[in-house]
């Protein structure tokens, strides 16, 4: 517990101090957790395993999920896991084909506008707009 002696004087009274300080997540990289589980895997005498998990502040869980990862591929299992959501398969290509479809919008708003200017000059002078349409 976090209790901080403070003496006034006389010597009398214990504060409990109010602080409260954060606890932080550890985090272990693959070597750590290969290292914690190959000494694990030495562990012969009874209630060596435990000191074990003392001494490193460690719970049984970590190593039953430690070996998990470790049978499914050490390198696979035991690198640090991304969090957040998956990065879905199709996202990039999704968002390459909505910006080549606005290029492509823009492009055509362009050539419309173009067209139309021909268009306007063709009646103002007097020219047909295409020969099939200055056949008719």
């Amino acid at each position: 517990m976090c209790q901080k002696e403070t003496n006034k004087g006389n010597g009398i009274g214990s504060i409990a101090d109010p602080e409260v300080r954060p606890r932080s997540r550890r985090r272990f990289s693959a070597a750590e957790k290969l290292r914690l589980l190959e000494e694990a895997d030495r562990c012969r005498e009874p209630g060596e395993v435990g000191a074990l998990l003392r001494r490193e502040g460690l719970y049984s869980s970590h190593l039953a999920q430690w070996r998990e990862q470790r049978r499914q591929g050490e390198l696979s299992g035991l690198q640090g896991q991304k969090r957040g959501r998956k990065a879905e398969p199709q996202a990039a290509e999704l968002a390459q084909l909505r910006r080549e479809n606005e290029r492509l919008k823009v492009q055509l708003e362009r050539a419309a506008f173009i067209i139309e200017a021909q268009k306007k000059l063709c009646q103002l002078f007097n020219l047909p707009l295409s020969e099939r349409e200055g056949s008719r």
